[in-house]
């Protein structure tokens, strides 16, 4: 947990140096001139950003490039397939492999939450605050923290409006741990450390397409329309756009990992450069 308060302190920093080189991408700004834009020596950014990022801000900013995310979208497309045909739900980060899903009744999700008690807490993660919210049966809501705490309470209490809330630090921190710790080698893991469950409220449609994102291994990106022909809908692309957008547990369900098939990143609730940095975090991790 320290190191990931150590992390989310930098993160205002690194998002405005993401955002610097995303701007600049095209003439390829020098090390010295993005650390002065956002009032760091070029030593400590470099440090900073190789650090928290995974890589350095030279590769982040190939990364960046739309050619080379056609290019990686090209070779994610056969590695989703070997995913599919071996049966696993991911190839990638270790807690992708155990993720279970249970989905509200249509009961349920007419009755807004009525019976259920929630608990949530907020916590720093690498990527910023991030609000966690927790059923009985697994994880309800996970929300990166932008505009303030209050309105990301607010927006949980939306989704959940007859839900009983407690605010709760002590039960959510765990998870936290969990979701955004480095995977562990050892073959025994799945043993010492069960299963994440997500109890996800929304439509038949959308529940599909937040399933088939769970699908999407760690370090490979895949597109609305491929989405689309795997909920059985090809022509759904915008519904699955919109399904995308709605996505309640941001980061367990990669949202993150869909971009258009012209090889740009596209939109993201949380910002374009959150996404993109989550990306290069796990396609470093990919190549340690």
């Amino acid at each position: 947990m320290e190191n990931n308060i150590e992390l989310s302190q930098h993160y205002k920093l690194i998002e405005q140096a993401i955002q610097y080189i995303e701007v600049n991408v095209q003439r390829q700004p020098e090390l010295e001139e993005i650390a002065a834009a956002i009032g760091l020596s070029e030593y400590h950014f470099q440090r900073m950003f190789t650090n928290w990022a995974g890589v350095s801000p030279k590769r982040f900013m190939q990364f960046l490039t739309k050619e080379h995310a056609k290019q990686l979208l090209s070779q994610s497309e056969n590695l989703l397939e070997t995913t599919h045909k071996v049966g696993l739900s991911s190839l990638g980060r270790l807690h992708d492999l155990f993720v279970n899903t249970e989905a509200v009744t249509p009961g349920e999700y007419k009755s807004g939450g009525a019976g259920l008690t929630i608990r949530y807490g907020i916590h720093p993660s690498p990527f910023g605050k991030v609000l966690v919210a927790t059923t009985e049966r697994g994880i309800c809501n996970l929300s990166f923290v932008d505009v303030s705490e209050g309105k990301a309470i607010d927006n949980l209490v939306a989704d959940w409006q007859q839900a009983k809330m407690i605010e709760d630090y002590k039960s959510t921190a765990p998870l936290v741990t969990r979701i955004f710790s480095a995977p562990k080698p050892d073959s025994a893991y799945e043993q010492k450390d069960p299963r994440l469950s997500l109890h996800l409220r929304g439509t038949n449609f959308q529940i599909k397409v937040w399933e088939a994102l769970l699908n999407i291994p760690s370090g490979a990106l895949t597109t609305y329309e491929h989405i689309a022909r795997q909920v059985g809908n090809p022509k759904a692309v915008r519904a699955v756009g919109t399904a995308v957008g709605h996505n309640p547990i941001a980061y367990l369900i990669p949202c993150h990992r869909v971009i258009r098939k012209s090889g740009e990143f596209g939109n993201y609730l949380y910002g374009s450069a959150r996404k993109k940095v989550i990306l290069a975090r796990e396609f470093s991790a990919g190549d340690a």
